[in-house]
């Protein structure tokens, strides 16, 4: 049983008998002599796909949710459905693409890495890897002589997602994406 301070983003617990993810967890310490450092830690839960903010103690125990976590790779498109498959038994496993709303602008054909975590052999949602790479499709055209500066442009990847680049790219170009933040980390 983990305590509150012990969490960290991905961990899954059990609120009110359902699984949670861990989204963001943030501490804070009050200033007051005596007073014990607050945790605020926003869940999902994995069944619902609802939100949940909660603030703990440090010491506060929360209950670990029994959950297997398989490792996946992204197969096909089936109507409604993504399909993955289990890199260990090759069994497949199907999400409904609403369900996979905010993470399938970073799922590209083949993509390795992705945990999918198992609740009594059902599926109830996917991990992501921490980055992924991904082309440039459509982006302004590059600027002579941009240097790596704070300067940014819109750039529409290969998966339809928009992020901010720097100046220097252009189309056709790969970039590492940071999956949890959507944010350009560097060019590939």
């Amino acid at each position: 049983m983990p305590k509150a301070g012990d969490l960290k983003r991905g961990m899954i617990v059990e609120l009110d008998g359902k699984p949670h993810v861990v989204k963001s967890v943030e501490s804070r310490s009050p200033s007051s002599r005596g007073a014990s450092t607050l945790y605020k830690v926003r869940f999902n839960n994995l069944q619902t796909g609802q939100k949940r903010d909660e603030s703990y103690k440090t010491d506060d125990m929360l209950k670990e949710a029994d959950c297997n976590r398989v490792p996946v790779q992204y197969s096909y498109t089936d109507g409604d459905y993504e399909v993955f498959m289990n890199m260990e038994d090759y069994s497949q496993y199907s999400l409904l693409r609403d369900d996979l709303s905010e993470q399938m602008g970073y799922i590209t054909e083949g993509l390795e890495g992705i945990t999918a975590l198992l609740m009594d052999d059902k599926v109830l949602g996917i991990e992501l890897p921490q980055t992924v790479s991904l082309a440039i499709t459509e982006t302004a055209p590059k600027i002579k002589g941009a240097s790596a500066s704070s300067r940014t442009k819109t750039a529409v990847l290969s998966t339809g997602i928009e992020i901010q680049v720097p100046e220097y790219l252009d189309a056709g170009e790969a970039v590492k994406i940071n999956t949890s933040t959507g944010k350009f980390m560097s060019r590939e």
